[in-house]
């Protein structure tokens, strides 16, 4: 089978993507999905999506982890596959695409080189003394460090996501550094993946979220990552609500090929 892909990533995050709107691609296997996203033997990312029609929307996305398995919400997958959307021809003001975890709005905005993805709204947080837990569209763990660029983040991370409390259904981890009041530093131990990612766009929504400078009200929250600098605007209702959240950020074409498969 003869497979046309193309490669795209944001901040570092990469993606391997198809155009299924003919379906051509529906019966690719986990085991085939792990092989294309591996970075030896295939054509190597972190995450591979599927375009497809979907009734009533501009398109649907399916997300593959690099484990070959569907997962949850990936927010720079999302805006990626909003700029690949635009290259093959759904030229929009406005996207409206349904994912896994329910429907998502997103715009291009051209004077910046950014895509705008509205996230999903957050309406209950878990605080602990060391971390808190809550969901973006993907459950996320996060905890505040002191100089996160030196920390081991795939041996903290692994020992946290393979944890008696998370190993069953897995939890991304991110370790947190506060460079300024409305500035932070985020490193991201992603499942599926099982290793560090140069950036996680559910990660950093939910890193903003907890890293609030205001109160209540509106927050614009600067985010660094490995792989580059993504912003999160929304709403603080209050420690435990959240509203109207937009990752912000580039998403950049790589390069197209054919694989056998």
């Amino acid at each position: 089978m003869k497979i046309e892909f193309f490669k795209y990533q944001g901040t570092g995050n990469d993606f391997i993507i198809m155009d299924n709107r003919d379906r051509v691609y529906s019966a690719l296997s986990p085991a085939q999905v792990k092989h294309l996203c591996d970075r030896r033997f295939g054509i190597g990312a972190d995450g591979l999506m599927l375009l497809n029609d979907r009734i009533n929307y501009d398109f649907e996305m399916k997300y593959y982890n690099a484990d070959g398995n569907e997962s949850s919400m990936c927010g720079n997958g999302g805006r990626c596959l909003v700029r690949f959307a635009s290259h093959v021809g759904i030229q929009k003001n406005m996207y409206r695409f349904i994912a896994i975890d329910g429907d998502h709005i997103a715009e291009i905005d051209h004077n910046n080189n950014e895509v705008r993805l509205k996230m999903k709204d957050v309406n209950h947080v878990e605080k602990n003394l060391t971390h808190s837990v809550l969901n973006t569209g993907s459950p996320h763990y996060v905890k505040f460090v002191a100089d996160v660029a030196k920390l081991d983040v795939y041996k903290a991370g692994h020992e946290i996501r393979n944890s008696a409390e998370f190993a069953k259904e897995g939890i991304n981890v991110n370790f947190v550094e506060t460079l300024s009041a409305d500035t932070i530093y985020v490193r991201t131990y992603e499942r599926g993946v099982e290793d560090e990612t140069l950036s996680c766009g559910t990660g950093v929504t939910a890193s903003a979220l907890i890293a609030a400078h205001n109160e209540n009200g509106f927050n614009h929250v600067n985010v660094k990552t490995p792989g580059g600098s993504l912003s999160v605007e929304y709403e603080k209702i209050n420690a435990q609500h959240f509203r109207n959240i937009w990752l912000c950020g580039p998403a950049t074409f790589v390069y197209k090929g054919a694989i056998e498969l």
